[in-house]
């Protein structure tokens, strides 16, 4: 789905959404004029995308069961919006998952940074305990597979499940790292009766980090772009944390960006080899060419 087709979307299931608030009783038909879709499109609004709400049908009107009116605020009408607009995100979760996201202190558990997503199946379970844990601040225990076998990590500090470009992961601090695993590799979960105090500063990075590399020692990487791709820099961040720094004469630009690790910008300079060069740190540049070589004489 398109960027500006989800945020129609969004925009109209919020605007529902307020009117059922309101205790308005909606004519599918009526609606399906107001936002210039087809009657099918609001009869899937209404059916499958909010099947999650207490909704009460009397002839072809719906509405809200009276014991929620007014409970909704405005920010949650947002998030139920953009959720509801990614239901696809939850193929394999039942609606009462779906219910429980939309508790206010289990929202706080999740965070959406995407419209496709990976096969959760069989996970449901899981993300229940997670979102239990991070609600009620509890430490962690829980076997992780790795290529070269499984790990056990224990006294972990969950903040949050993140889903990154279509992938699940937890974001979480390891004996006072933040570290990323990604949830279909988890197994044998295990909460510990004792509580953590969450950091405001850890949370707020979590929300605003472009990416799922966390790490509290960052370092600046500078760029070159090429003036032949320099329009689709310009026109959105295209790199984790993308600042533009300069634009060159001849059209390229000089842009930085922060990373937690060089294989949040690595790969993206390959994929634009060889309109993307690193300035610093000095030798990344190097390193990188090598390791094309490498992988090329092999």
């Amino acid at each position: 789905m398109a960027s500006n087709s989800h945020d129609t979307l969004a925009f109209r299931l919020a605007q529902i959404l307020v009117k059922l608030n309101q205790g308005e009783k909606l004519d599918p038909q009526t609606l399906a004029e107001e936002f210039g879709v087809n009657l099918r499109t609001i009869q899937r609004d209404l059916n499958v995308r909010f099947a999650y709400l207490p909704l009460v049908k009397s002839g072809s009107l719906y509405s809200l069961d009276p014991a929620f009116l007014g409970q909704l605020s405005i920010k949650d009408i947002e998030r139920f919006a953009q959720l509801a607009g990614v239901r696809g995100l939850f193929p394999s979760l039942s609606d009462d998952f779906l219910r429980d996201i939309f508790d206010s202190r289990l929202q706080s558990a999740l965070v959406v940074k995407g419209h496709h997503y990976e096969d959760v199946s069989g996970k449901e379970e899981l993300f229940r305990q997670l979102e239990w844990a991070i609600v009620k601040r509890k430490l962690i225990s829980f076997d992780y597979q790795k290529a070269d076998g499984e790990k056990h990590y224990s006294g972990i500090e969950p903040y949050k499940v993140i889903n990154q470009k279509g992938i699940w992961y937890l974001a979480c601090r390891d004996s006072g790292k933040l570290k990323t695993f990604g949830l279909t590799k988890i197994v044998s979960i295990s909460i510990s009766d004792d509580c953590f105090s969450p950091e405001s500063s850890v949370t707020e990075a979590l929300i605003t980090e472009d990416g799922v590399w966390l790490s509290d020692d960052k370092k600046e990487v500078v760029l070159k772009v090429s003036k032949d791709v320099a329009v689709y820099f310009k026109r959105r961040k295209l790199v984790a944390n993308q600042v533009i720094e300069k634009e060159l004469e001849d059209g390229g630009l000089i842009i930085s960006t922060s990373v937690g690790h060089s294989n949040q910008i690595l790969p993206i300079v390959r994929y634009w080899i060889p309109h993307l060069t690193i300035i610093s740190p000095e030798g990344l540049q190097d390193e990188m060419e090598a390791e094309l070589k490498q992988y090329l004489c092999a």
